[in-house]
C-alpha cells in the first residue's frame, strides 16, 4: 500500500468525514492528503476552508457541473450524499436508473477514476426508502455496474463510539480489490453522556428560553400527548445521552438541559416575556461540536443559527474513524471476498 493516500471529500460539509479519516490514518501510520473538495454551501465552505487552510483547491462548488475529468486521480473517495428516489426504468436498477441525482455524481467519479476503496455515508432511512429499492439500486451500481463486489454496509449508532449522541446512519463501503478481511466496527469501549459535554464555564443567558417561549412549549407538547403523539420538547439528564442533532428548531428543542449555573437573567437578545428560572437552556454551538466528535469552535466565525445547521447536517467523527482505520487496515492487507449482501438487505428490511 502507498505510504500516502490521496482523498476525495465529496458533499464535504463542513468537512467531519475527512476529519474521522484523517485521524484514523495517523494513527494506522499513513499520511493522507485531499486532493478535491465540493461543497455548494457556501457558509459550509467558510467553515471548511478555516479549518483545512492549507488546501490549494477552493471547495466551493457544483458537483453536478464538475467533469470527472477534472478530478484529480485518489485511492479513497469519501461522501455524505443525501437520499434521493431514483426512476427506475427496469427492473434491475442501474447506473443509468440515477441519472439526475447525486448519487449518479458519486458513481460517475468512481467509474472515471476507479479508487481503491469509497466511503459513504448517509441517513438510516435509506434502508427503506421506497420499501428498500433506493439502497438495492445503489448496492447493484456499485456493485454490479462498477465492479466492487466487495460493498457492504451497516448502521451505526454514534453513541456507540464515545460521543454523547444517539445518532443512526448507515456506511457503505467499498474495495476495488479485496474487502475479505473488511468488517465494520460495532463499537468502541470510550462511552460517553451529556454532563461530559456541557461547557466548562456558564454560558450565555441568549440560549436559555423566555418563560413566554417555555409554556408555548408545554402546551404544544400536551396537545399532541393528547392526540397519542410523542411530538415535543425534552429535557434530558445529564447522565442520558443526546437525542440525534438536526436541522431547524425541533433539534434543539429535543435536546434542552436544565442548567443553574446562570446569576444574571437580563435579557441579551429580544425575546418575549422573561427569562425562565427554571435553568432550562438550549445546547450551545460548542457542546454541539462535543456532540459530534469535533474539536472546540470548529464551527466558529459564522452565526450561531449557521453552526446549528452545520452541525445538524455534518457526522459523527468518531464512528467515520473508528470505519476508517479498518478500510486502511484492509488495504494494508487485502484478502479475498465472499459476498454477503443479499443477506445484509434480507435482515435490514
Amino acid at each position: 500500500m502507498k505510504k500516502k493516500l490521496k482523498t476525495i471529500d465529496l458533499f464535504a460539509g463542513i468537512g467531519g468525514i475527512r476529519l474521522g479519516f484523517q485521524r484514523a490514518a495517523a494513527l494506522e501510520g499513513v499520511q493522507s492528503e485531499c486532493v478535491f473538495t465540493s461543497e455548494y454551501d457556501k457558509y459550509a465552505c467558510q467553515t471548511y476552508g478555516k479549518n483545512f487552510p492549507k488546501d490549494t483547491h477552493d471547495p466551493f462548488n457544483d458537483i453536478t457541473k464538475i467533469k470527472e475529468d477534472s478530478i484529480p486521480p485518489h485511492d479513497i473517495l469519501l461522501a455524505g450524499f443525501p437520499c434521493q428516489a431514483f426512476s427506475i426504468a427496469g427492473k434491475r436498477g442501474g447506473f443509468e436508473d440515477t441519472r439526475g441525482t447525486l448519487f449518479f455524481d458519486v458513481a460517475r467519479i468512481i467509474k472515471k477514476h476507479r479508487p481503491k476503496a469509497f466511503l459513504l455515508e448517509n441517513v438510516k432511512g435509506l434502508i427503506n426508502h421506497r420499501s428498500g429499492k433506493t439502497l438495492a439500486t445503489i448496492l447493484n451500481v456499485l456493485k454490479t455496474d462498477l465492479g466492487y463486489q466487495s460493498t457492504q454496509f451497516k448502521v451505526l449508532n454514534a453513541k456507540n463510539f464515545g460521543v454523547a449522541q444517539n445518532r443512526e446512519r448507515i456506511y457503505i463501503v467499498g474495495f476495488l480489490e479485496g474487502g475479505g478481511g473488511f468488517d465494520f466496527p460495532s463499537s468502541t469501549e470510550v462511552t460517553s453522556s451529556i454532563g461530559d459535554i456541557i461547557e466548562e464555564e456558564p454560558v450565555s443567558v441568549k440560549y436559555y428560553v423566555s418563560d413566554v417561549y417555555l409554556k408555548s412549549m408545554k402546551e404544544h407538547r400536551a396537545r399532541h400527548e393528547a392526540k397519542g403523539n410523542g411530538f415535543g420538547y425534552e429535557i434530558r439528564s445529564f447522565d442520558d445521552v443526546a437525542n440525534a442533532i438536526v436541522v431547524g428548531g425541533m433539534g434543539r428543542e429535543r435536546n434542552l438541559v436544565i442548567d443553574n449555573r446562570l446569576k444574571d437573567f437580563t435579557p441579551v437578545t429580544h425575546i418575549k416575556g422573561e427569562v425562565n428560572r427554571e435553568g432550562i437552556r438550549r445546547m450551545t454551538p460548542v457542546e454541539w461540536e462535543r456532540l459530534q466528535g469535533f474539536p472546540d469552535d470548529w464551527t466558529a466565525g459564522v452565526s450561531d443559527g449557521q453552526r446549528f445547521k452545520q452541525l445538524g447536517n455534518s457526522v459523527a467523527v468518531p464512528a467515520i474513524e473508528a470505519i476508517s482505520s479498518r478500510i486502511i487496515q484492509e488495504l494494508k492487507n487485502p484478502s479475498e471476498f465472499v459476498d454477503t449482501t443479499k443477506l445484509q438487505l434480507e435482515l435490514s428490511l
